[in-house]
């Protein structure tokens, strides 16, 4: 992987794929996933002629792991340090999970000079159920909002069993195989200041086409987001994936590539 050093001196790594000429897609990986989990992306990106980057930004990957520090609003701005150093323009910006959030992360500490349109992938923009916001993560809501991710992220119940996944989960367990699966301090102060976020202004002032992906069986959130969220765009479209879980790229992603591959082609 090649390496960008962020303005603290923190390395974020990143590889590149395809065209050189072609419209460049950044893809941004979830919570604790590499830039490696979109092995079954970036093939079908370079193959329909565009230029891929795949981006661990840092405590992710083969970046940098600082013992603190890591924020949204940090990965907001490696991910503009990102763009900057490589001079992307006109881009397609992808993230999946925490990635998604990043993104609109971006967004409310930069313009949206750079890009061309997003797509958001299983990634509800307020993680906190509330009256007007039915569309967050299963059981998290203002009486438990400060313990109930202080430890780890906890099971809901929901989504398709791990024994029903099949093939789903052969793929999962390749592209998380060598993820550790235990949470520092910092990840979960991370995971925390991800949980408490309402992004939903950002959407509502991002001005690009955006695509709001959910599968349907995620195993995080209903999957109600993807349109509510869409509704907060204004040029915002929204695809429920069946048979699909929250890593709806990774777990069914022959759907997954038509239908990004149909969202880039529009822009």
């Amino acid at each position: 992987m090649a390496a960008i050093t962020a303005d603290d001196g923190v390395r974020l790594e990143y590889t590149q794929a395809g065209d050189p000429s072609g419209r460049p897609v950044v893809l941004m990986a979830g919570f604790k996933a590499p830039a490696t989990s979109w092995r079954y992306q970036v093939g079908a990106l370079t193959q329909a002629g565009f230029q891929v980057f795949s981006v661990d930004l840092r405590g992710h990957g083969s970046a940098e792991h600082p013992n603190a520090g890591v924020t949204m609003e940090r990965r907001g701005q490696d991910m503009a340090q990102v763009l900057e150093a490589l001079d992307l323009t006109d881009v397609l910006l992808v993230g999946g999970s925490m990635g998604g959030n990043t993104i609109w992360s971006y967004l409310s500490q930069f313009s949206a000079d750079r890009i061309a349109g997003i797509a958001i992938v299983d990634q509800t923009p307020k993680m906190l159920n509330t009256a007007d916001w039915p569309h967050g993560y299963y059981g998290f809501d203002e009486s438990n909002a400060d313990t109930y991710f202080a430890e780890e992220i906890p099971p809901t119940g929901h989504g398709t069993p791990i024994w029903k996944r099949g093939r789903r989960l052969l793929r999962l367990l390749k592209a998380m195989k060598d993820v550790d699966r235990t949470l520092t301090r910092g990840e979960l102060a991370l995971l925390n200041d991800h949980a408490k976020a309402d992004w939903r202004p950002v959407i509502e002032g991002t001005d690009v086409p955006v695509l709001f992906v959910a599968g349907a069986e995620s195993e995080h959130w209903p999957a109600s987001h993807a349109a509510a969220s869409a509704g907060l765009a204004p040029i915002g479209t929204s695809v429920i994936i069946p048979d699909d879980g929250h890593a709806a790229n990774i777990e069914q992603p022959e759907a997954f590539n038509e239908i990004l591959l149909d969202f880039a082609k529009s822009l």
